[in-house]
């Protein structure tokens, strides 16, 4: 398939798991606010986010698939089976001994986790209870993340894309049907876990059905896995940079009560074009990137990333501007009710902003991040990613208590701290492949870049008197939810407008991104129940 066709695949599947991630977020609020059950789930998710994201929606797979295409092409079907069989019975050995490892030893790690709540045991046991219960989703995900590499590989994205819907889906169960606030937070615990293995076995079914002989046996440091491993920790770190930064993001908030919850919340909306477009951009490239560096076929290469980035810069430009521009409009009319305030809305607002002028940089780093992998090149991103992560962590500790010693909100500096360091990210990798004559943007796409900025500032405009209004329209309009679907479809439509008036894009542009490619793989039959990816 075309790398459009790809991305819109894992782009509606994955927009099919953040709409549902966006009600359990809804309920979440409702039921608990932004008080102490909030924080302790919010802590709860944060081992399981961090390696979800890290592995499931795609570093590991953008390290595993280079690998595994390789042995695949070259060795043929059994022998990439072998390797991938051998990897992930080491990998889930280790990360279930981890997982238990953590779970025993959380007693003692939650008060340095969540610093606000250390004298009031209640929410320390709750909090550690938890916690403890999802702690196994993280062995569930290391299994996931090969089995999505596989698919991947295969030109299969439909089903590794649409499988956190499960995640949404069991979480949303316990919030709506159980009344008593703390049984309902153990029950999303529990089902945290039950979803994981869930994951795990449709993508095991998925991978099956293609005929791939996976077996799971006794866990072994063979030279195949250590080949592997040697690629994928450092690509898997690398691509984890952002949510690395998020860990010691959420370590700082643990000692400012409601923080967490404010982190939470400004984190899930961010994240949301991350998600639907940078991940997907990312997956998407890896598989044709490895085709084109195995044939030497540079040019084939530097179109393959000229439209990686104008396809995702295309949707994230316009999504960081509204994140800027109307983040108050964006949150009250969505997540305010129940426990959770207009004045909680507030204070996440201006985090969200401060997240917003990021979101280019997150997504950039995904699209830019692939040539180095797909060359099995992990070290250099890990290494960038390490620099990225000192100069966060350095800056983003040095505004939370500045500015909380002048009596402002210290959550802001760490999301101005998080999105100063992905634009250091992407300077670091964007340079050194320009330096080293692999790829630099050119006047080309300069100039529809520039066009899409133009259209995006139409946008911005009609966003901006939108919020100005937003009580106003609140009114008019009857309700705030409706308020807030209106004035998207009016900035899309002005958008959309702008940029075929400004010749950002063009009808020939979308027939030629979604025409498939002759003989890309992913021509045949889907897996039963997805779509060919």
């Amino acid at each position: 398939m075309s790398l459009a066709r790809n991305t819109f695949v894992q782009t509606a599947m994955t927009l099919g798991s953040r709409v549902l991630g966006f009600a359990r977020d809804l309920a979440l609020n409702a039921r608990f606010g932004q008080g102490p059950m909030m924080d302790a789930f919010a802590t709860a998710l944060m081992f399981p986010n961090l390696f979800r994201r890290l592995f499931a929606e795609g570093a590991f797979a953008q390290a595993f698939v280079p690998v595994y295409g390789k042995v695949r092409e070259e060795e043929g079907e059994a022998a990439a089976a072998a390797i991938a069989s051998q990897t992930l019975s080491f990998l889930l050995a280790v990360v279930v001994v981890f997982c238990i490892l953590a779970q025993l030893v959380m007693p003692w790690i939650m008060p340095v986790l969540l610093s606000a709540y250390r004298d009031d045991a209640g929410v320390m046991r709750l909090a550690t209870w938890v916690t403890q219960l999802t702690m196994p989703y993280l062995a569930c995900m290391t299994m996931a993340a090969l089995l999505s590499g596989i698919l991947n590989t295969w030109g299969r994205f439909a089903l590794s894309a649409g499988v956190p819907i499960l995640l949404n889906v069991c979480t949303i169960a316990p919030l709506l049907l159980i009344d008593d606030k703390r049984d309902a937070l153990v029950g999303a615990s529990v089902a945290v876990t039950a979803a994981g293995v869930l994951q795990a076995g449709l993508l095991w079914w998925g991978v099956r059905r293609l005929g791939v002989p996976l077996r799971l046996g006794a866990p072994g440091l063979s030279k195949s896995v250590q080949n592997v491993l040697v690629l994928a920790i450092p690509g898997a770190l690398a691509g984890g940079a952002t949510q690395i930064n998020s860990l010691v993001s959420q370590i700082l908030t643990g000692s400012d009560a409601g923080a967490r919850a404010v982190l939470y919340n400004a984190d899930r909306l961010y994240q949301l074009p991350l998600g639907l477009v940078g991940v997907a951009v990312g997956l998407a490239l890896v598989p044709r990137l490895t085709r084109a560096f195995v044939a030497r076929d540079d040019e084939g290469a530097r179109t393959t990333l000229d439209d990686g980035i104008a396809l995702s810069m295309a949707f994230t430009i316009p999504a960081a501007a509204a994140l800027i521009v109307m983040p108050f409009f964006i949150i009250d009319a969505t997540v305010t009710r129940g426990a959770f305030t207009s004045e909680d809305a507030r204070r996440t607002a201006e985090v969200l902003r401060q997240f917003g002028w990021g979101v280019p940089a997150f997504v950039l780093a995904k699209v830019f991040t692939p040539p180095f992998f797909a060359r099995q090149d992990t070290r250099r991103p890990m290494r960038y990613a390490f620099a990225t992560v000192a100069t966060t962590v350095a800056l983003g500790a040095a505004l939370f208590f500045g500015l909380k010693g002048l009596g402002q909100d210290g959550v802001v500096g760490l999301a101005v701290a998080t999105s100063l360091g992905a634009w250091v990210n992407v300077g670091l990798l964007s340079g050194t492949l320009a330096r080293e004559g692999t790829y630099r943007i050119g006047p080309a796409l300069w100039g529809r870049l520039l066009r899409l900025g133009g259209a995006t500032l139409v946008m911005a405009l009609v966003l901006g008197v939108c919020a100005w209004n937003y009580r106003l329209l609140a009114d008019l309009l009857w309700r705030k939810e409706v308020a807030i679907l209106a004035v998207c479809v009016a900035g899309l439509i002005s958008y959309l407008a702008a940029a075929f008036a400004l010749r950002a894009v063009t009808v020939a542009d979308l027939r030629s991104a979604l025409r498939r490619e002759p003989g890309a793989p992913g021509a045949g039959a889907g897996l039963p129940g997805g779509s060919d990816g």
